[in-house]
Order: structure tokens, then sequence, then C-alpha cells
């Protein structure tokens, strides 16, 4: 699992938060990249929390700084929700172009600071979420939107081709991650058609009212699982963005 925030053994990530502006300085002097995970307060179904997506990527944010030295953003908690036809009491959305005015706020600010590169971490994929990500601004500095569900899982699923929504893969995940956050005992299986599937990868599907909240098969998670698809995910996210030079 990744290491505990006060556990001495292990580097420990650079929280921008948890520093004096002068220790910021000279991480950037080393390193001027800025990890910013991104989540939502969203709904996942009945059986998980809705900082679901917030706590994936808040805890691989603080791996990677931890591994690379690399400072790390306070969390943005609030992005663009996926549409649904039911409502479910605590979920908070923010419209696209209120998210995309958030960040370019944000990271006009760290750009004026010595950020040379951004990197935005994400485990959502709703199309208006991720279009505010990929439409950021910057007056020179690299913008870096990682989807973390864009790397390739299907050989770890036993009943889906691919990550849905609160489904076997956000399940698997929490209960290796934050196992004590997951009701098991709540979790329904949702299928749909391969038709409706390949739509929904595409970020153009609502969550019909026929659905508890989740979309594909919770009921098939484990930790054994959580375990390969996180080390699988944190692997291809150092390969392609922290070990690979990105190409101007």
């Amino acid at each position: 699992m990744p290491s505990s925030p006060t556990d001495t053994r292990t580097p420990l990530p650079r929280r921008l938060k948890d520093l004096v502006p002068e220790e910021v300085r000279e991480c950037l002097d080393r390193d001027p990249r800025l990890i910013v995970p991104v989540g939502t307060c969203e709904q996942h179904g009945p059986h998980l929390p809705l900082g679901c997506d917030t706590t994936i990527v808040e805890l691989l944010a603080d791996d990677l700084s931890a591994e690379f030295g690399v400072l790390r953003a306070p969390t943005v908690e609030y992005g663009v929700n996926t549409e649904t036809d039911r409502d479910a009491p605590g979920n908070a959305s923010l419209r696209r172009r209120t998210l995309l005015r958030l960040l370019n706020d944000l990271i006009d600010s760290w750009e004026a600071d010595g950020v040379q590169e951004f990197i935005l971490l994400t485990a959502h994929g709703h199309v208006g979420h991720q279009e505010a990500l990929a439409t950021v601004v910057t007056k020179g500095a690299r913008v870096r939107v990682v989807d973390i569900f864009s790397v390739r899982i299907d050989d770890l699923l036993t009943s889906q081709k691919e990550a849905l929504h609160g489904d076997e893969a956000d399940t698997s995940l929490m209960l290796y991650l934050a196992p004590h956050l997951v009701r098991m005992e709540l979790a329904e299986d949702y299928t749909i058609a391969s038709a409706a599937e390949r739509r929904f990868r595409r970020k153009s599907l609502r969550i019909p009212s026929t659905t508890s909240g989740s979309i594909g098969s919770p009921s098939v998670a484990s930790a054994e699982k959580g375990c390969a698809i996180y080390a699988r995910i944190r692997d291809k996210v150092r390969e392609r963005i922290f070990l690979t030079p990105a190409v101007d």
C-alpha cells in the first residue's frame, strides 16, 4: 500500500500546504514541477464514499511526490460530475467553465512562483471534466493531464473490459487503498449492453435511474485486484510522465 505520511522509513511526499515559502522555493529550484490532484465529490453507488476519485488520486500523488521529490499541490476536491437520472445526497459538481477558471487561477499563481510544469492527475473521465483539464492555459509552463484510467487494466478485471463507474475497478482500488471507507454489503451490480458501455467509456452516457449509482460489477472486487490495478497505474504513470521527458 502507499506509505503513510507518518512512516519515517520511507521518503515523505512534498505537500505544498505543509511547507513554508522558503522550502517551496528550494523544492522548485531542484525540480520545477507540481503535481495537482483533481478529484470529485460524486456518488459511486451505495457502497463507496463520495470522495472515491479524490482518495485514489491523492494517494497516487503522495506516492509519486515521495518517490521523485516533486511538489504536490493541495487536492482540488470538486470536478464536473457524471450526469445521473437519480438524486444522490452529497453530490456536488462544478460546471466545466467553473473548474477551468479555478484551475487557471491556481496555475497562474503557481506559475508566477516558478512552476514550469503542471501534472494534473484525475481518476474521473467525464467529458466536461476532461475538457476543463485539457484546456487550462499557461503563460509558458507545460501542462500534462493524466487520466489514470487511460491505463489498460482489462487483464486485471474479472467481469469487465475496462473501468466504468463505482465498479470492479473503483471498488477494488478502494478496498486496497482505503478499505475502511467501503461498504461491500451495499454493493450492487449493474451491467449494460456492450454498445452502451462503449458510449459510457466515451464519457457520454448518463447514469440511469434503474441503477443504484454504480455501473459495472463491484461485487467481484477485491483488495488483491486493487493492489494489482494500483501498481499497474502507478508504474505506467511513473514511466510515461516522470521517467520519460516530455516533448515540447
